[in-house]
């Protein structure tokens, strides 16, 4: 979720210990000094300390968490295998909430696509089109340049409701035709309406509607008049002569919207079901803007007008989550019920609602308007899995809001419904009621009847305190050593010890593989309390970059408030000096430190294109691509030529799956003026777009051109790195190594990397090895650089390395799977087995599952490898050896 989900069990606490004072100093633009006192208890700190390394307790999240969620995706995936195209999209929209619960970006953005792709109904095309849009907000300059290079970039764009939704009108014109046969009455009628008569075919509006025949031509006494009243039935004259043409010619003339809608309304009254679907679908080819769409919403509802409603459902999805903002548009939505719902929606009502929640949550999981939209997801729930979602996410949010009694009946309700998360806000609720003996056992009891998760005991930990919560929260991080606030809590009770340099590691074990903004935030008041404003300035500079608007002190203070005051504390550089200090991170590979010098270069007048750029190429190292591609999109809004422009557009291209066209605008910079930066996006898009070997040589000469023009010695060396690569993969040992030793010369450390490759394939391991140890000292972000060295040693120092690898960045998979592999040689079955398996419980990776696969195929575990081969599907459904994995274990399913 874009919004924090604050815990609100342990805020007033949170809000007592923070000392007033040195608030009322943060909002007056001072900073107080924050100097460790003395005391005569070794694990007393000061006041102020406290203050500022106070913990919050983390949320219960409002996501899906399956205590297995291989075997949950695998279930996914086997449904998916053999069910109705009706139930396709439900079956995506669930796997996308569990990939949420994951943390998973990509792979949620890729289930909403395919959603969309497979709606049975225009409805869920409308509901999962709208969605996607949400979450590709600020992307829209993407779609733009595709235009430019010629490609529709319109996938998902607005549906053309008037014309694709089918409703089906044909039995009620059978039938009146039916009535039809053999009537001989009067030919022509006469309505009067007001003072006005309009002469009539009278069979042609008899066979408008059932009770309209009955009229005309059955036993009532207007089947004997020629001259009929219909004054009070609310149609103008102008509206019932449009009903007499289309009784004549089947099509509507050009009416406004208000003769359409006494049209609408008095089809309805009598039953003309031709007559109301065609000015259904015209007023529904009419709604352009918000206000048409709440006023005609209301008469689409009122009226049973599906097409009509579905098009106004489209404007105010179109436009969220701004629409959300408007009380009429919220209104609609809180207050349909069933009968409503169907006519807006269909049967894609608890999609619908997915989707307004989601946008509610992130706007204000507090919000009346975010409980409203998730009682109606309650409503919308019809299969357990929907039921267990539902309830879940509104315990969250009643939680949240104090409403404690309706919490608990929800989170009990999800937990009967199986899912085990909601174990947790019950927890929460017992220790908020002063039952913390009852949280405890509950959570002990969830821990003894499965297999344990990190979660689990970060939950019992709360229950807990002293050597108890460090003990569990030790086992939370064994588990799950993605979840931060173990990290944060033990380092806090470090740093309140004055256990100083533990406390920063401890913070630190965690930033060296997860840039979490909370942890960087408590690092910033680390160093704050320590007042090392040099740090402290570095760490709120990268926070500002991450997230512009971020507010530290639990939303209290804007970080960009508290940067303008630590500023005051720490000397100005100028630009060569940033330059310097920009030099010297980038070789130390000091990633976090580069962005933090790059935010105060931005506010010299230096040129912001070259910079935003440089920005990006560390936030995509970091993993945060969302970020990098904010700060590409700078890059180009601030080039200063058309050249750098078209460079920066090609990234963008590229960054987002489409070379092609990245490779295209790179030409089109070349074709302006040769520069570095275009021959080298160049080479890089070719190298990653083309499988023909023969484009290694035109490559080189793109790079060796990239290197004939001007840059600066952080992108040469990036340039002669590659340049490397490409002569160690057509085997010019000779000309890579010049290419690393130039590139080291210039400060490019990672070239260390390039050269070990080269002394290995030289047959000379022991230099490699050294060569690697060389990085290893260098760089502050070392574990690819541990991994790598593995490759060059014997099997014991590879072990050694490889836990340190795992110490370092547990995310990586490689060690995983290499230990298994050992293991599995050894003929230690369970013991490989279990290996991948404490990697997997929290990365959901393709080559783990795909290795676990296949281990479970060669003990003869059919369906544990049929489950796991399903669940990596799920992770990529076109992997290759997967898919042939797959059906060889299908093959031999009992």
């Amino acid at each position: 979720m874009r919004s924090s989900f604050t815990s609100e069990s342990c805020k007033e606490s949170q809000l007592n210990s923070l000392n007033p004072q040195s608030w009322l100093q943060v909002e007056r633009g001072k900073l107080s000094k924050l100097s460790f006192q003395s005391s005569t208890s070794p694990t007393s700190s000061s006041p102020s300390i406290e203050s500022f390394i106070k913990v919050p307790e983390p949320p219960v999240q409002p996501f899906f968490k399956p205590g297995d969620y291989v075997e949950v995706l695998a279930q996914i995936h086997e449904e998916l295998e053999s069910c109705s195209p009706q139930e396709r999209s439900n079956l995506y929209l669930f796997q996308y909430q569990l990939f949420k619960g994951l943390g998973e970006a990509k792979l949620m953005r890729r289930s909403l696509r395919s959603a969309w792709l497979k709606g049975s109904t225009v409805h869920e095309k409308l509901v999962f089109g709208a969605w996607l849009k949400f979450e590709r907000q600020g992307e829209e300059l993407i779609s733009d340049l595709l235009v430019t290079c010629g490609k529709c970039a319109q996938e998902s764009g607005p549906i053309d409701v008037s014309s694709d939704l089918d409703i089906d009108t044909s039995s009620s014109s059978r039938e009146t035709a039916s009535m039809m046969n053999g009537s001989h009455i009067l030919r022509s009628v006469s309505f009067k309406i007001g003072d006005e008569k309009i002469v009539c075919d009278r069979q042609k509006i008899a066979s408008l509607s059932a009770p309209f025949h009955a009229m005309l031509n059955g036993c009532f006494s207007e089947s004997l008049c020629e001259h009929i009243d219909l004054s009070e039935n609310n149609i103008s004259p102008l509206g019932f002569r449009a009903i007499s043409e289309f009784s004549i010619t089947g099509s509507l003339n050009e009416e406004s919207p208000n003769v359409l809608l006494e049209m609408l309304i008095f089809a309805n009254k009598f039953c003309c079901e031709r007559l109301k679907d065609a000015c259904d679908r015209k007023l529904a080819s009419l709604v352009s803007s918000r206000d048409d769409a709440v006023e005609l919403m209301e008469c689409a509802l009122e009226e049973n007008s599906p097409v009509l409603a579905a098009s106004c459902l489209q404007v105010f999805l179109q436009d969220l989550p701004d629409c959300l903002n408007d009380d009429r548009v919220v209104e609609i939505f809180s207050h349909a019920n069933k009968q409503e719902k169907m006519i807006m929606v269909g049967p894609a009502s608890f999609s619908l609602y997915c989707l307004l929640s989601e946008v509610a949550m992130n706007l204000d999981p507090q919000s009346d308007k975010t409980a409203c939209f998730l009682d109606q997801l309650v409503g919308s729930a019809e299969t357990n899995r929907q039921k267990l979602l539902a309830f879940h996410q509104l315990g969250c949010v009643r939680l949240l809001r104090k409403e404690y009694d309706e919490a608990e009946r929800l989170f009990k309700a999800a937990l009967d419904a199986g899912h085990i998360y909601s174990v947790s806000g019950l927890a929460r609720l017992g220790r908020i009621r002063g039952h913390r003996l009852w949280a405890f056992d509950k959570l002990s009891s969830v821990i003894s009847s499965g297999t344990p998760l990190g979660w689990m005991y970060l939950e019992r930990s709360l229950c807990c305190e002293g050597d108890k919560r460090w003990e569990d929260l030790e086992k939370a991080t064994e588990l799950d050593p993605t979840l931060t606030y173990p990290y944060m809590y033990r380092a806090a009770a470090l740093m309140r010890r004055q256990n100083v340099q533990a406390a920063l590691a401890e913070i630190n074990r965690i930033l060296g593989f997860k840039l979490a903004l909370e942890c960087l935030e408590l690092r910033f008041c680390f160093y704050l309390a320590l007042e090392n404003y040099q740090a402290a300035i570095c760490d709120v500079q990268a926070i500002l970059t991450l997230s512009p608007d971020y507010r530290m002190f639990e939303g209290r203070v804007a970080a960009s408030q508290l940067r303008t005051l630590v500023r005051e504390h720490v000397e100005n550089w100028t630009t060569a000096d940033c330059w310097l200090q920009l030099y010297d991170r980038w070789s130390s590979v000091d990633d976090t430190g580069s962005l933090s010098v790059i935010y105060q270069m931005l506010e010299s007048d230096a040129a912001k294109g070259v910079l935003y750029f440089r920005q990006s190429l560390l936030l995509l190292r970091l993993n945060c691509p969302e970020a990098a591609m904010r700060s590409l999109q700078l890059a180009r809004q601030h080039a200063s030529t058309e050249h750098e422009r078209l460079v920066y557009e090609g990234w963008i291209l590229y960054d987002t799956g489409h070379c092609n066209e990245g490779l295209q605008k790179a030409e089109e910079s070349i074709n302006i003026k040769k520069s570095f930066e275009a021959f080298f996006l160049k080479a890089y898009a070719l190298a990653d777009s083309s499988l023909d070997p023969s484009c290694s040589s035109t490559v080189i000469s793109l790079l060796e051109e990239a290197l004939k023009c001007p840059s600066d010695r952080l992108r040469k060396g990036q340039a002669l790195n590659n340049l490397g690569s490409v002569y160690v993969d057509c085997g010019k040992l000779d000309l890579a190594a010049d290419c690393y030793i130039n590139a080291l010369k210039i400060m490019h450390t990672r070239a260390h990397q390039g050269l070990a490759r080269v002394h290995f394939l030289r047959n000379e391991k022991t230099a490699a090895y050294e060569e690697m140890t060389k990085l290893i000292e260098k760089a502050q972000n070392n574990a690819s650089a541990y991994e790598k060295r593995s490759e060059y040693c014997d099997r014991e120092l590879t072990k050694a390395d490889l836990e340190m690898v795992t110490r370092l960045d547990p995310l990586r998979v490689y060690p995983y799977r290499y230990r298994a592999a050992v293991l599995m040689d050894s003929h230690k079955e369970k013991e490989a087995i279990a290996e991948l398996s404490r990697a997997i419980v929290f990365k959901a990776d393709l080559h783990l599952l795909h290795l676990r696969a296949a281990f479970h195929e060669h003990t003869g575990d059919v369906l544990a490898a049929l489950r796991d081969c399903r669940a990596a599907l799920s992770v990529d459904p076109n992997h290759r050896e997967m898919l042939e994995l797959h059906n060889r274990v299908n093959s031999h399913e009992p």
